[in-house]
């Protein structure tokens, strides 16, 4: 099957058919961000326990980083099952499912006695978390078409508020309350709020939400590519990018911890790194809408090997933040632009599928890319081979990108403005 453009259709007259780019339709991207900056703590909150977990449990870096490759994986596999739910039956009824989830997975991580256990839940955390990305990202790019990368950008920095929100919360209660209490209330406050808030997008979809898909507005570039290549090529370029991007965004509390700036400062960079990340993510959309995903990824993907370079020759406390401020301004459009590639050049029927199959293989190279540099730093006693990996991967990522760049250019199909 190949990818051909295809012209817009005329406006239906039926005054009940949603129309992309209304006001309703960024209503429905507010509630849509709210959701995905609460449950997308499921991201966020074992990285800032880690140390804490790893103490009380008298385990290894490595073995203690297995926690976040099962958030990942969770996040991943859910991403495809919630996006398979959301094609056929709507986000509803995907993120109802995943609101349950992780309500339970986080009540019984703060149960756990054991490390084994504490781990097997992480998948379960992760499963939870994954309907507020992937699968809501390309239901955003349904209500969307002349600002559809700044939407699905918008959606996607749901996950960075939380990375900026969270964490500093997170930590507080760790040190006031415990890991587990600090769980167990996670779990209870995401399953209310988040709820709550489904309700009212729901209440605003209306009964005709399911035909939202079928008058999405249809594929625009053609790569003269098919879907299932396309598809793959994508998730190469996910996994070595996310392997990059996983050194900092997973270990840098544990590292700050090790050069003795104390697991808060560490927090508290995450957190900016998150904050700056958010710039980015928007940022980021408008430059696809201007200029395609395509263009917007080797821009993010460039930077992103240029900032990790920095982590291999300065460590100061002072350095640390203002290099983590540089990573997350520069990495943040990174993910969504793979969402935005796929929703551009696929049907708008299979969109949340394909979009959760390469979120599948990013957060498979975030879970990997954390384990590996747990088990480097075991290795070594040093983060600076860990960072030196996770560049070389970002170069892989680069070389797919260019690749598929040239071809698009070739073809006359670079912007889709």
């Amino acid at each position: 099957m190949k990818l051909r453009a295809v012209h817009a259709p005329a406006k239906s007259s039926d005054s009940h058919v949603f129309i992309p780019d209304s006001g309703q339709a960024w209503v429905r991207l507010v509630v849509a961000l709210l959701i995905a900056s609460i449950g997308a703590v499921g991201m966020w909150s074992v990285v800032v326990v880690m140390p804490t977990v790893q103490a009380e449990f008298a385990t290894t870096r490595g073995a203690i980083s297995f926690s976040t490759t099962m958030i990942f994986l969770g996040f991943g596999v859910g991403g495809v099952i919630m996006g398979r739910i959301t094609d056929r039956v709507g986000i509803v009824a995907a993120m109802a499912v995943s609101i349950v989830l992780l309500t339970i997975a986080y009540v019984l991580a703060g149960l756990s006695t054991a490390l084994w256990q504490f781990i097997a839940i992480s998948f379960l955390i992760g499963l939870g978390a994954s309907a507020t990305f992937a699968p809501l990202m390309a239901e955003a790019s349904h209500w969307f078409e002349r600002y559809r990368g700044l939407a699905v950008t918008i959606v996607a920095s749901g996950n960075y508020v939380a990375g900026t929100v969270w964490p500093p919360i997170v930590n507080w209660g760790t040190q006031a309350y415990g890991w587990r209490a600090t769980h167990i209330a996670i779990g209870l406050f995401c399953g209310v709020s988040m709820m709550i808030l489904l309700l009212i997008l729901r209440a605003i979809m209306g009964g005709g939400a399911a035909r939202d898909h079928a008058n999405a507005p249809p594929p625009r570039v053609d790569l003269n590519l098919s879907t299932n290549t396309l598809t793959v090529l994508l998730c190469i370029a996910s996994i070595s990018c996310c392997v990059a991007m996983a050194m900092p965004q997973v270990h840098l509390v544990a590292y700050c911890g090790d050069l003795g700036y104390g697991v808060a400062r560490g927090a508290e960079m995450l957190s900016m790194m998150m904050a700056f990340g958010i710039v980015s993510r928007i940022g980021s959309g408008f430059v696809a809408d201007r200029f395609g995903g395509l263009v917007t990824l080797m821009i993010g993907s460039s930077a992103q090997a240029f900032a990790l370079l920095f982590y291999l020759f300065f460590d100061s406390l002072t350095s640390l933040y203002l290099i983590s401020g540089m990573f997350g301004l520069f990495q943040g459009g990174i993910v969504p632009s793979y969402a935005i590639i796929v929703r551009d050049a696929m049907p708008a029927r299979e969109a949340a599928t394909r979009v959760g199959i390469v979120i599948f293989a990013s957060v498979f190279g975030m879970s990997f890319g954390g384990w590996v540099s747990g088990v480097i730093f075991d290795v070594t006693g040093s983060y600076a081979a860990a960072f030196a990996n996770g560049f070389a991967w970002n170069v892989v990522n680069m070389a797919i990108v260019l690749g598929l760049l040239l071809r698009a250019r070739g073809r006359g199909r670079l912007a889709v403005a």
